[in-house]
């Protein structure tokens, strides 16, 4: 089931709105409705979502308009409050200063038996104890990620859900002795079930980025493994890359990576 149109349109306009376009104005509802091939109530919803969110205007007789550059910086504060490069090392530096920007719900903490798969993920015996926690974490403009952490119980034994609400899984870790040190992760993508769309507010079927994250302390022992689904038109994540080699090689290496969230 594809994003419903409304939302496609949306995301198009929007973009174009951030990279500066329509400064004279946005064309008419008509004419958006001919571009896209779509009903002009579509193009009214598309319209609203971005009006809601403080990057255009709409005033009668006086068109659509995007917001002046200084409350377009403002609303980017809102959404993206904090560093957006990461340099406690890059990525995991960025993943704190995310945490501490937005708000978390915990939909459950648990204590289970590791899978097989767990289990060879932290380096620990398929059947050993794991704490299971799944959270929602959101912007002001609504949901965004949704994320399953598997924490060695040894470690996860020092918080709980009180403790998740509050902080960034990486500062309890921390704060639990953890000296954290670096982090493998693999991206992907999937599309969202019912359960899915539910929590981050969108349509089944909608697409969206898959995180494996696993994370070692600083004598490279796994002490998390986290599965994140990330909406893509409020997250995303730049890498900067550079060559290494003579000109056959032709080998490209991270320089840097760091999660922007709208």
């Amino acid at each position: 089931m594809p994003l419903p149109k409304y939302h496609q349109v949306y995301l198009v306009l929007r973009e174009q709105v951030c990279e500066g376009r329509f400064q004279a104005g946005l064309p008419s509802e008509l004419a958006l409705q001919q571009q896209f091939g779509v009903a002009r109530v579509t193009v009214r919803r598309a319209l609203e979502q971005l009006a809601a969110e403080g990057l255009i205007s709409r005033e009668p007789g006086r068109g659509t308009r995007p917001m002046q550059a200084a409350s377009l910086a403002s609303n980017a504060e809102k959404f993206q409050a904090g560093p957006r490069k990461a340099q406690l090392t890059g990525l995991l530096e960025n993943l704190v200063t995310m945490g501490l920007a937005t708000s978390v719900k915990v939909l459950d903490v648990q204590h289970i038996a590791a899978t097989a798969e767990v289990a060879q993920a932290l380096r620990i015996g398929a059947g050993e104890g794991v704490q299971k926690a799944v959270r929602v974490r959101s912007t002001k403009a609504g949901p965004f990620s949704h994320i399953t952490t598997y924490i060695p119980q040894a470690i996860g034994a020092h918080f709980g859900r009180k403790e998740l609400a509050k902080k960034p899984i990486l500062l309890l870790l921390e704060e639990a002795g953890v000296q954290v040190g670096r982090a493998e992760q693999t991206l992907s993508a999937r599309l969202a079930d019912a359960q899915l769309a539910q929590h981050l507010d969108i349509a089944v079927g909608s697409a969206l980025l898959a995180v494996r994250r696993l994370i070692f302390d600083v004598q490279e022992r796994p002490v998390q493994w986290l599965h994140g689904l990330y909406r893509p038109d409020r997250y995303e994540y730049v890498m900067q890359l550079s060559r290494v080699g003579d000109i056959d090689a032709k080998v490209w290496v991270s320089k840097e990576l760091s999660a922007h969230f709208h």
